[in-house]
């Protein structure tokens, strides 16, 4: 009767420490969140064809990815501070080289587009829109120019690039006093697509775009007015494999003719 009594005992004690561990594992594995998606840090003139890219990414391999549009100056700053973005697509291959060589990054990267600066005129503006911006300095000395848009020059890379072009045309002091600065080239085609300027330079990819087509014109700026807009991706040190996947994907025949179709010029 008494071994009976012990056996019971025994099995009733191994049921609650087998109960005991299934519980505390439970609440192990709710106290530890599943892993966000890879948060990607993305220059803005790419964002309808990103956009476009991650969609088909994800009908393609069911994998979601986050990303954040903005200035590459601003993410640059961000990546070095911690920030925790696990690949950055730079609209200027500097920042890209800069994180590298401070070892932030997986590698160098690659080039995965050249981006094309345009001058966009909203409709009903006056603003005569060509390659060589003599429309804009024939407008600007007939004092018609109020309000022109751009990036802002110190941090992003549409900026740079509309700076040059105007110093080299010859623009940039008469421009000056008229400049309305988006925070990124996605803002300044903003400021220049719904009449907030008489125009802008911004980039091609974004006159492109479902949003800003029917809105007004642009032309291509030519390419000697500015340096060439070599735009990189890199893993940052602790981009994930999915992040990794991304990154090859971006790389591959369906993503680069959206690219393509945005405008972009594309790498061998």
């Amino acid at each position: 009767m008494l071994l009976a009594i012990d056996s019971l005992r025994r099995s009733a004690c191994q049921t609650l420490i087998v109960l005991v561990s299934l519980v505390l594992g439970l609440s192990s594995a709710q106290a530890q969140p599943a892993r966000q998606a890879p948060l990607i840090a993305a220059a803005s003139d790419l964002k309808f064809a990103l956009d476009e890219v991650l969609s088909a990414y994800r009908a393609e391999t069911g994998r979601i990815l986050r990303v954040s549009y903005g200035s590459s100056g601003q993410f640059f700053t961000q990546i070095r501070q911690g920030a925790p973005y696990e690949l950055f697509f730079s609209a200027d291959e500097a920042f890209a080289f800069q994180l590298a060589d401070q070892g932030l990054t997986q590698g160098r990267g690659a080039v995965y587009a050249l981006g094309k600066l345009v001058l966009f005129a909203p409709k009903n503006s006056a603003l005569r829109v060509d390659a060589e911006l003599s429309g804009l300095q024939q407008m600007l000395a007939q004092g018609g120019v109020r309000k022109f848009a751009i990036a802002n020059p110190t941090h992003a890379p549409y900026g740079a690039a509309a700076q040059q072009a105007l110093q080299r045309a010859g623009l940039w002091a008469a421009v000056q006093p008229h400049l309305v600065l988006g925070e990124n080239v996605s803002q300044a085609a903003q400021f220049a697509a719904t009449g907030g300027a008489q125009g802008g330079l911004v980039a091609l990819s974004l006159a492109m775009s479902p949003a800003l087509q029917g809105l007004g014109t642009h032309v291509a700026v030519n390419e000697s007015l500015y340096q060439p807009l070599r735009q990189r991706m890199v893993l940052t040190r602790h981009a994930s494999p999915e992040a990794q996947a991304f990154y090859d994907y971006m790389q591959q025949p369906p993503a680069r003719a959206v690219l393509r179709r945005y405008g972009f010029s594309l790498p061998d």
